[in-house]
């Protein structure tokens, strides 16, 4: 192969540029470049020094931005978007609105609530996973399946109750959503919450829990118990019931175990909230 032929395969293989033997230190300033810079700020005979450069104050200069800061700020743009929503339809709308929230734009569908809202009973699962995001309805695929076996083992489905995603789009790769994610969705579900007036609320996994109940912490209670949980914009105390996520029911037995007691402990609190009608 030629010198030519081969430059030109150099070519069709992207290199367009050619490369020196010694690396070049192009932060240094060339000797020759220096010299004359230094000749033209010398005061000679007839020349005058130039101006120095001004002075720029550090308190004038606005501080960046932190994290935290740009979801709080980002939380409460999330407050004002649904605020105004008066129905559950008016705040569907509302939320696939909203374009300041990243996850919009990866998820291929928005997730919302599904079910009878003037039941009394809203479940809130985790985010959305990979066949909500498909089909756009909570609580879908393997997990949804479990749920609509938990449901009928105590007489119930989902028709008489309100399922709800704690955050409407589903995270890339499936990942738990961010502190940042969470501050800007949680006003979306507090809106809900308020708009759905529930008499009771079951919360499936950690994520949710550490949402909507961060004083609770992360200690594990030994057996399922009604709870009581405040929600931005209610002013009753909501009584909750925290069950175990269905991923994890599903891979632990002992989970399964805490889950059909918090179920039993639900039937009977449902049977006294119709015997009180």
């Amino acid at each position: 192969m030629d010198d030519l032929a081969l430059l030109r395969l150099q070519i069709e293989w992207g290199a367009d540029e050619a490369l020196e033997a010694d690396p070049v230190d192009r932060l240094r300033v060339p000797a020759a470049i220096a010299v004359l810079a230094r000749a033209n700020t010398t005061p000679g005979a007839g020349s005058q020094a130039p101006d120095p450069p001004p002075r720029i104050s550090l308190a004038a200069v606005p501080p960046r931005p932190t994290p935290a800061t740009v979801a709080a700020t980002d939380g409460e743009r999330a407050r004002r978007l649904v605020e105004p929503a008066g129905s559950l339809e008016a705040l569907r709308e509302a939320i696939a609105g909203c374009d300041f929230c990243a996850l919009r734009d990866t998820a291929s569908n928005l997730v919302f609530a599904e079910g009878d809202p003037a039941a009394g009973l809203l479940v809130i699962g985790d985010a959305p996973g990979v066949e909500e995001d498909r089909g756009g309805h909570p609580l879908a695929g393997p997990e949804g399946a479990l749920f609509d076996r938990m449901l009928a083992s105590i007489g119930l489905t989902r028709q008489v109750l309100l399922c709800a995603p704690l955050i409407p789009w589903r995270p890339p790769g499936g990942r738990a959503p961010y502190a940042g994610e969470l501050a800007v969705c949680l006003p979306f579900l507090h809106r809900l919450i308020v708009l759905a007036a529930p008499r009771r609320m079951v919360l499936l996994g950690a994520d949710a829990v550490r949402a909507l109940m961060p004083e609770r912490g992360r200690r594990r209670r030994t057996t399922p118990e009604w709870e009581s949980v405040r929600i931005p914009g209610r002013a009753e105390p909501l009584p909750v019931l925290v069950l175990p996520g269905l991923m994890d029911i599903r891979k632990e037995a002992l989970r399964r175990r805490d889950a059909w007691a918090g179920l039993r402990l639900l039937r009977r609190g449902l049977d006294t909230d119709i015997t009180k009608m």
